[in-house]
């Protein structure tokens, strides 16, 4: 009787989120490292078709701008707010405490991936996440600064990495779990054709189970940061077209701008730095090193457009009259110099060891990185280049956007000044939705970009009145309706960075008459240069970027981490593979490891403990019975220490000590069966690991040591394994 009194639920007591029936489905693509000109589109070498399909079709913008570094401009274009505002001044690795620059993204400055979840679409984010603060990267979470703690219903791809290894990827995820590269027959694996796989399987999905859904996906390819990491083949193409250099280089480039339009017919192209050194004052063998950095970034960048293709191809292929909005947005900020005119190979110095591995760069042994006068060039016709966000060199990005159908002048070029804060907004805007006073209980942060919709319709419309700030690292600029005001307070590759920002020198362009920023006009307008500081100096303010501040890699700036003030840690196997942040930088400790373990019949081998990669670390196991450590300096300095006596079956208590000396990096390792020395010698270096991960009873990315090969799990068992770090 009692159920007769029980109501049928009436159809609108269903809560079901449903997006406008004219909401399309939503790609957005998002390069690493690329600078304005290195698409051959843009007047660069790099073929890359499929960008140049997207601006065929649709729109390519040539002032389209970020915010100069990699996890501050995903956090902005993601949001619709600028970077300090959500919490990231600068990258995610670099955090400090106070509220720009904490990593922490800021709960009223939601992502547009929560609005549209909740507004009706599926949603997925794949590639490289570099927005989660580090502490918070492994297993014990918490997770809701997670991708999938952020709107997203689905994450596949490496954490908190600025460039994972693409042949070895040390950080890869699904969701929240760690998982290992899936190794096809017959095909090399490859990072980039991982993340294209996962993003074509899952659009297919959704078509499969929810086709009355529109998606939002979010592909960051990772490349090309390096590593710079590409199969040989494609470098094959590019052998001999650097061999003019740099400087000519770049003056064919801006020829090729402005047969183009990439660039005003009346554009000067910006000299070259003096930090940046003449090629013709180079050795032979110093030009033929760097000739083949850029066959090898040039390669990658054509290798990682060819893998976008294939989703976009397979996205027209499944469903040709689909309702689909991309954006290809070719660089998360300008060209990076970071690593000096030699460029970089393993931490070695000069460019004597690169020569040595010509033909190897690309490969999975080296990490590998191209001088910063390729980054110079990257960036023509403007000056300096990533992390500069002073210049445009360090901000202007190459851009393409599609939308069969709904593009008004298919092919135009659209030259009005744009943000990657817009991007959210004209995503809101076309998807029939906006971000919410209030969401999930939170009062929201306006949107500080500006929708660009407009141009789709028509490629000239005009910009609405537009003030927009740039900070990084220093350096800092305003942008004010065609004019910006700029002072570089740094150069990328020259450490320690000036100290007192005062000293910094403030310039002034009119964009309207000089594209490049070639002619400071500050002694000419000091009036406008002052307002144009004040108002710099408003939006500093509102925006959380005071104090500025330098960074200096390697100091304790009191960031929490994984480990906390643990000096003692415990690991009972079988374990997920773990960050090797779980730990505290070994290599500055003093510190032993002790594991219990029972040696079966016929000999134990298999790993005790490996802490990096083949590129570097260190690694306990045992070989034919023996008790071995192997150290690797940045994949270059191997050594091992092997105890004498292999081991008989039974239960065995094995140590290993590493005392550092009171100065400097070296040490003593000592290795202990059952309490009694094995074996002892000196290192004058511990590997640190370098795109690696940690591993207990197995070894996980690459092996450390040229003595094994993946998994290489323990075959005995092991009951426990102790770490404890010296007071």
């Amino acid at each position: 009787m009692a159920l007769a009194f029980i109501a049928p639920l009436a159809a609108n007591d269903w809560q079901v989120a449903t997006a406008a029936k004219s909401a399309p489905n939503i790609i957005v693509i998002l390069l690493d490292d690329v600078g304005f000109s290195d698409p051959a589109g843009f007047g660069g070498v790099a073929r890359m078709p499929a960008f140049d399909k997207v601006a065929e079709g649709g729109l390519r913008f040539t002032n389209f701008n970020t915010t100069g570094m990699c996890s501050p401009t995903r956090a902005s274009l993601l949001s619709g707010r600028n970077h300090h505002a959500v919490g990231f001044g600068r990258v995610a690795d670099w955090a400090t405490g106070t509220p720009g620059y904490d990593a922490i993204w800021k709960p009223d400055a939601a992502p547009i991936a929560q609005v549209l979840a909740s507004s009706g679409y599926s949603t997925a984010a794949i590639g490289k996440w570099h927005n989660t603060p580090e502490w918070e990267v492994s297993p014990a979470g918490p997770f809701d600064r997670w991708p999938t703690g952020l709107g997203f219903d689905y994450f596949y791809g490496i954490m908190n990495h600025g460039g994972d290894n693409h042949w070895e990827p040390a950080s890869l995820y699904r969701n929240t779990t760690p998982v290992e590269p899936v190794q096809r027959p017959g095909q090399t694996y490859h990072l980039t054709s991982d993340f294209v796989d996962e993003a074509i399987g899952w659009v297919r999905t959704q078509r499969s189970v929810a086709p009355q859904k529109p998606y939002f996906l979010y592909l960051a390819t990772g490349a090309v940061h390096a590593p710079h990491h590409v199969p040989q083949e494609w470098i094959q193409q590019y052998r001999g077209k650097f061999d003019q250099g740099w400087d000519v280089l770049r003056e064919q480039i801006f020829a090729r701008q402005k047969a183009l339009g990439i660039v005003p017919a009346d554009a000067v192209l910006t000299a070259r730095p003096v930090e940046i050194p003449p090629w013709e004052s180079l050795s032979a063998e110093q030009r033929q090193v760097f000739a083949r950095q850029m066959e090898v970034f040039t390669a990658y960048l054509a290798h990682t457009d060819h893998e976008v293709g294939r989703l976009l191809e397979q996205v027209n292929a499944d469903d040709p009259a689909s309702n689909t909005l991309v954006f290809y947005v070719a660089g998360d900020n300008g060209a990076s110099g970071m690593e000096g005119i030699h460029g970089y190979m393993d931490a070695a110095a000069g460019h004597a060891p690169q020569l040595a591995h010509l033909d190897e760069l690309g490969g999975p042994k080296h990490f590998n990185d191209y001088s910063s006068a390729w980054a110079w060039v990257g960036s023509t016709p403007f000056q300096w280049m990533k992390q500069v966000a002073s210049h445009f060199g360090g901000l202007r990005v190459a851009m393409a956007v599609s939308w069969p159908g709904k593009i008004g002048q298919p092919g135009a070029t659209v030259q009005r000044f744009a943000h990657a804060n817009d991007v959210a907004a004209t995503i809101l805007e076309v998807a029939g939705t906006a971000m919410p006073e209030v969401l999930e209980g939170v009062a929201q942060r306006p949107l500080d970009g500006v929708s660009f919709s407009g141009t789709f319709k028509d490629a000239n419309a005009a910009a609405p009145a537009r003030v927009q700030y740039f900070e990084m690292l220093g350096n800092r600029a305003l942008y004010q309706d065609g004019w910006i005001a700029s002072a570089r307070h740094m150069t990328p590759w020259i450490k320690p960075y000036p100290e007192g920002f005062e000293k910094d020198r403030w310039e002034l362009y009119n964009l309207n008459q000089d594209f490049s920023q070639s002619m400071d006009l500050a002694a000419a307008y000091p009036e406008k240069l002052e307002e144009m500081k004040q108002r710099f100096d408003e939006q500093a303010r509102a925006n959380n970027v005071y104090p500025l501040a330098n960074y200096v890699e390697g100091r304790d700036y009191g960031a929490p981490t994984v480990a906390g003030t643990r000096r003692q840690f415990a690991f009972v196997p079988p374990l997920q593979r773990l960050p090797t942040k779980a730990l505290p930088r070994l290599s500055r400790n003093s510190f032993s490891m002790q594991a219990e373990v029972e040696i079966p019949a016929g000999g134990g081998h298999g790993t005790l403990m490996a802490y990096g990669s083949r590129l570097g670390g260190f690694a306990w196991y045992l070989n034919d019975g023996h008790v071995v450590f192997a150290n690797n300096v940045n994949g270059r300095d191997r050594s091992q220490l092997v105890s004498a006596n292999a081991l008989p079956a039974g239960p065995a208590s094995l140590g290993m000590s590493f005392v550092r000396d009171a100065q400097g990096n070296g040490g003593v390792v000592t290795l202990h069966v059952n309490g009694k020395p094995a074996g002892e010698r000196r290192v004058e270096r511990l590997g640190s690991p370098v795109l690696g991960s940690l591993g207990i009873a197995r070894a996980y990315t690459s092996p450390v040591s040229a003595d094994y090969e993946l998994p290489f799990a323990f075959n005995g068992t092991m009951k426990q394994l102790q770490i404890t770090l010296d007071q």
